[in-house]
């Protein structure tokens, strides 16, 4: 069942997603009034954009759907294919000269993005349904019994969608109804069809898994290492190799990978060119008449902060307060008397925070991050928290996951700080482009709403 499956899986669906692809087309042009253009020529670039996208998605094996793969792996694995596609079409359609079809190009494509995106995301939610009835399972066996393999048969067990039948352990010290027997008796299996999967316990010694990666080898068995106590984190764990020597990434984080990076950064400098644009070259000028009609000094007010690397940079905002010598070390306060009245709106409202994005632009901050603090209060947070550095591995942000779920203002409590630790940790080994995309979109309707939970 499951070699019928793998068999003829791939080419149906490529087929359907062709099909769906094609409904995509003729559907956007009815809506645009572009079959006006339809033509000969068109029908030459429909043809050379479909046997690229079948060229792609066949080279880079979209139709593998990880049987331990969420939907963001689907849509990230999409969005890359479909930016090769792009590519590659225009590049060729240029030099076989198919022009005609270009002012509908534009306009169909972010079309077919976006509903191929949710037609993967179906087939994907579709293949977990019909794994969790007992279809196109995998057979797999346990090499160990201990504290993990025992976890891992429970996870196999209860997790129906993940489509893998465990059969039970192979052990030497523990019994059990689930034992099928010893090492030895794992040997006697010579079926190509009898497994699919093989985990081992990591318990096991070096020889025994060479041996047993030999003889898995010769009947085509998958063969997993169960990590240990030491391994089983809440995080994605990579590896290096090193010539033949391969090693295990401890504490790799997504931004790490230079695509991340790339991505957080367009999204920054793109994000922070639109808000000066069109927010600040208006408002800055209003703002700065009102700051300067009620109180002496400056528009803006500079401070020395903490950056990514535990590297300092000059952080601006609107100045809220009358000029004070303690505006580094001293909080401010409900009913503080340093902050103006203008001031007051603008915390109240965050609009105090806008012109940091001329940090964002310049590099030393980022839209999304760990929000920075002043240095002398950095040093202070620094000796009561373990583990506060981390936080600085990668840039600050104007705002944050902290500041979205509430942890923002004044910090009165020691508990408030360690909360805010912790969720910029979380961020920082969780990052992707969708949670920046949420907290932006929280972000937004907290400055509607103006929370009184900044003085």
């Amino acid at each position: 069942m499951a070699k019928r499956f793998y068999k003829y899986f791939p080419v149906l669906f490529v087929v359907v997603e062709l099909l769906f692809l094609w409904l995509m087309l003729f559907l956007g042009m009815i809506l645009n009034g572009y079959l006006g253009y339809f033509s000969q020529s068109l029908l030459w670039e429909m043809g050379l954009f479909s046997a690229v996208w079948v060229a792609v998605v066949l080279f880079r094996k979209d139709y593998k759907l990880g049987r331990t793969s969420v939907y963001w792996d689907t849509v990230q694995q999409f969005w890359i294919s479909f930016t090769w596609v792009v590519l590659f079409f225009f590049l060729l359609r240029e030099q076989l000269q198919l022009t005609s079809g270009r002012e509908i190009g534009f306009q169909l494509y972010p079309l077919c993005l976006a509903f191929l995106s949710f037609f993967r995301v179906g087939v994907h939610g579709a293949l977990r349904r019909y794994r969790s009835r007992g279809k196109n399972y995998r057979k797999a066996v346990i090499l160990g019994k201990d504290e993990w393999s025992i976890g891992l048969a429970h996870t196999l067990q209860t997790d129906s969608a993940l489509g893998i039948k465990f059969m039970g352990f192979y052990d030497e010290r523990k019994e059990g109804k689930d034992v099928l027997g010893g090492f030895d008796q794992f040997f006697l299996l010579r079926e190509t069809n009898a497994l699919d999967l093989v985990y081992l316990s990591q318990h096991i010694s070096g020889d025994l898994v060479r041996k047993i990666v030999a003889h898995a080898d010769a009947y085509h068995i998958k063969v997993k290492i169960i990590p240990g106590s030491h391994l089983q984190w809440n995080k994605e764990m990579t590896f290096s190799r090193y010539g033949s020597f391969v090693v295990v990434n401890l504490n790799e984080i997504p931004l790490d990978k230079a695509v991340n990076r790339v991505l957080k950064r367009v999204f920054d400098a793109c994000f922070s060119v639109f808000v000066i644009l069109f927010v600040l070259s208006w408002l800055i000028p209003l703002l700065a008449l009102l700051i300067k009609w009620e109180s002496k000094g400056p528009v803006f007010f500079f401070q020395k902060r903490t950056g990514v690397n535990n590297l300092e940079f000059c952080c601006i905002k609107f100045r809220t307060m009358v000029a004070n010598p303690w505006s580094d070390t001293l909080q401010a306060t409900k009913n503080d008397p340093r902050v103006t009245r203008v001031g007051a709106f603008l915390r109240r409202f965050s609009l105090d925070e806008l012109p940091q994005f001329f940090n964002v632009l310049k590099g030393d901050m980022s839209v999304v991050g760990p929000r920075p603090h002043a240095v002398p209060m950095n040093m202070v947070f620094k000796k009561q928290i373990d583990s506060y550095d981390n936080r600085h591995r990668i840039k600050p942000g104007i705002t944050g996951l902290a500041q979205v779920l509430g942890y923002r203002g004044e910090i009165s409590n020691h508990w408030q700080i360690r909360s805010r630790v912790r969720l910029d940790h979380f961020y920082i080994r969780n990052w992707s482009f969708f949670l920046d995309l949420t907290i932006v979109y929280k972000t937004m309707g907290k400055m509607i709403t103006g929370k009184n939970e900044v003085y």
